[in-house]
Order: C-alpha cells, then sequence, then structure tokens
C-alpha cells in the first residue's frame, strides 16, 4: 500500500470534493481518496505509488488545481 497527501486549492463545497473524488479515484491503482474540504487535504491511498503527475491532472479534470510546484 501506498499513501501521498496533496492540499487542493479552490474547493468550496461538498460537490468540490466530489468532483476531486471522484476524478482522483479514477486513476488505475487508487484503493481509497480522502478529501478534507476546510483543509484542503487529499490523501490518496494506492496498491503502488500513483505518479503525482496523474494525480494533478486528475484534481485539475474536476476544475481544481493541487497547491505547490
Amino acid at each position: 500500500m501506498s499513501t501521498a497527501t496533496y492540499t487542493v486549492v479552490g474547493m468550496t463545497c461538498s460537490h468540490c470534493v466530489s468532483a476531486v473524488t471522484e476524478e482522483v479515484g479514477g486513476l488505475p491503482g487508487v484503493t481509497e481518496v480522502a478529501v478534507d474540504l476546510p483543509s484542503g487535504g487529499l490523501t490518496v491511498t494506492s496498491d503502488a505509488p500513483v505518479d503525482e503527475g496523474a494525480v494533478r491532472a486528475a484534481v485539475e479534470e474536476a476544475g481544481y488545481e493541487v497547491a505547490g510546484s
């Protein structure tokens, strides 16, 4: 199992959380997605490490952005 954490910028409601959860949860190997609306925290659990670029792309597809470079 692998776990990675990110901070998502721009989420303001439960719909935002659902959109991010759905997009990131659809990535190959992802077994669990936890999103904390107040902090913007995103925790991704997977069978093997998931490419950070893929996570960023999924968050962007949902309409948000991962903080940092």
